[in-house]
C-alpha cells in the first residue's frame, strides 16, 4: 500500500495504523491529519479519490464527511455566542418566533446544539430537494411537535440539526451558516472545508460508497446490541424517522446535494483541514489564528446532556454542538470534544493533549459513531502519546 504525506519523529504508530487499515480494515481511500499544539504532526493519505474508482488520491483529495459536519457546524453558533450575538440560554423563539409553536415555546438554543429540543424527526420526509432549498426544512421543523417534552431528554437530531441550526443563525445575523463559515473561519484560516461546496471546488471531491467489511476485519463484523438491531430495523422508530427526515436518503454524489447547505450531513472537507480547524479551537495553529476564546474552548467540551439517547438508543454524551467521550463515541480523553461521521470519518480537539485530529475515507462502513478504521488511529495517538 502506498501511503503519501508526512509524518513528524515520535508519530509513526499513526502511520502504521492507516497502513493496517488499508490491509486489514478495508480502506479504499483515506486521509489522516494532526496538528499538536499548533503544529502539523501527521498529514497522510492513500488509496484511491473514488471509493470504486482507480484515479489516486492527492494531497488535496476532499471528501464528504458526512455527521462530522455537525461539529464544524457547531463553531459558528458558539462564535456567534462569543461576540455576543446568541443567548445560549435564550428560547430559539426569541429570535425565530414561528419556531414556538406546538408546545416549542420553552426550547433554548442550548437544547438545539445538546440534541435535547425533541424534534429529530418530521412527521413527513422532505425530498432532497426540499431539504437542500433553504426554505422547507425550516418550516417543517417549526410546524413539528416534539417528541418529548424537550429539554428533559436527549435523542440525537440526525438530519433536523440541518434546519435547526441554519434557521437560527439566519435569524440572529442574516447569514447562511456555510457563508458565515466560510467568510469568518474556514477561509482566514486556510482551511478547507465547505458547507455548501463552490463549484469550483467540486474536482477535488472523490465519490463515496458503501463498502461490506472483509473476511479480515473480524471487528468490523461484531454485531450491535439487539435492541440497537431493532430500532434501526424498524421504520416506525424513531431512530429510523430520525435518518430519514429525508427521504429517500440522498445521494451524496450528487453534485445539487453537495452544493447544499446542510450542517447536520453534507460538509466537505480534507482531513488537514478538519485537524486544523479543530487545532484552531483550543489555541493558535501555525500561519493562523484561534477560533475561540478559552472560555469558548471550555463552553465546547462542557457536558450538556448524558445517558440514554432515544434515537441513537445507546448512552451519548454532548455539549454545545459537539460529541463527548464516552462508550459510543470514544476520543481521545475525557477532555475532547468533536464529532464523527456515519461511515468512519472523524474529528476532534483535545485541549489537555493540544490536540486536533481529521481523519476522512469514501468506504463508507455500517459504523454510526465508532468506526474501527478511526478507532486505530486514535489508540495509535495515544500511543504516541503516551511514548513522547
Amino acid at each position: 500500500m502506498d501511503v503519501h504525506g508526512t509524518v513528524a519523529e515520535g508519530f509513526e504508530p499513526v502511520r502504521d495504523a492507516f497502513v493496517r487499515n488499508f490491509e486489514v480494515l478495508g480502506d479504499r481511500g483515506a486521509a489522516v491529519a494532526v496538528y499538536r499544539d499548533g503544529r502539523k504532526v501527521v498529514d497522510l493519505w492513500g488509496g484511491t479519490k473514488d471509493a470504486d474508482g482507480t484515479d489516486p488520491w492527492t494531497a488535496d483529495t476532499a471528501q464528504i464527511v458526512r455527521s462530522a459536519t455537525k461539529g464544524v457546524a457547531a463553531a459558528v453558533p458558539l462564535l456567534l455566542h462569543q461576540r455576543g450575538l446568541l443567548d445560549l440560554a435564550a428560547p430559539v423563539a426569541s429570535y425565530w418566533p414561528e419556531f414556538k409553536t406546538g408546545g416549542k415555546e420553552k426550547i433554548l438554543v442550548r437544547d438545539v446544539l445538546a440534541h435535547r429540543a425533541g424534534v429529530p424527526a418530521l412527521d413527513r420526509g422532505l425530498t432532497a430537494a426540499e431539504a437542500a432549498d433553504g426554505v422547507t426544512g425550516a418550516r417543517a421543523v417549526a410546524a413539528q411537535r416534539p417528541f418529548w417534552e424537550p429539554g428533559t431528554e436527549h435523542g440525537y437530531h440526525a438530519q433536523t440539526y440541518s434546519w435547526l441550526l441554519s434557521e437560527l443563525v439566519l435569524r440572529v445575523t442574516g447569514r447562511t451558516l456555510g457563508s458565515l463559515l466560510a467568510e469568518e473561519m474556514a477561509e482566514p484560516l486556510g482551511v478547507d472545508f465547505w458547507i455548501g461546496l463552490p463549484e469550483a471546488e467540486a474536482h477535488r471531491v472523490g465519490r463515496v460508497a458503501p463498502v461490506d467489511p472483509p473476511e479480515s476485519a473480524g471487528m468490523l463484523k461484531t454485531r450491535p446490541r439487539r435492541n440497537v438491531s431493532e430500532a434501526y430495523a424498524d421504520p416506525a422508530s424513531l431512530t429510523r424517522r430520525a435518518f430519514a427526515a429525508i427521504d429517500p436518503l440522498p445521494d451524496e454524489n450528487d453534485p445539487a446535494y453537495r452544493a447544499a447547505e446542510l450542517p447536520a450531513s453534507a460538509g466537505i472537507g480534507t482531513a488537514r483541514g478538519l485537524a486544523r480547524f479543530y487545532g484552531a479551537t483550543i489555541g493558535v495553529v501555525e500561519d493562523g489564528a484561534r477560533v475561540f476564546t478559552p472560555e469558548t474552548t471550555a463552553l465546547a467540551g462542557r457536558e450538556l446532556s448524558a445517558g440514554p439517547d432515544r434515537v441513537l438508543v445507546v448512552n451519548t454524551r454532548f455539549g454545545p454542538g459537539y460529541m463527548l467521550h464516552g462508550p459510543a463515541s470514544p476520543l481521545l480523553s475525557p477532555a475532547s470534544f468533536g464529532h464523527p461521521g456515519r461511515g468512519g470519518s472523524l474529528a476532534f480537539a483535545d485541549p489537555e493533549a493540544g490536540i486536533g485530529f481529521g481523519y476522512v475515507t469514501n468506504a463508507l462502513a455500517k459504523s454510526v459513531t465508532a468506526d474501527p478504521r478511526a478507532q486505530a488511529l486514535v489508540r495509535a495517538l495515544k500511543t504516541a502519546l503516551s511514548a513522547g
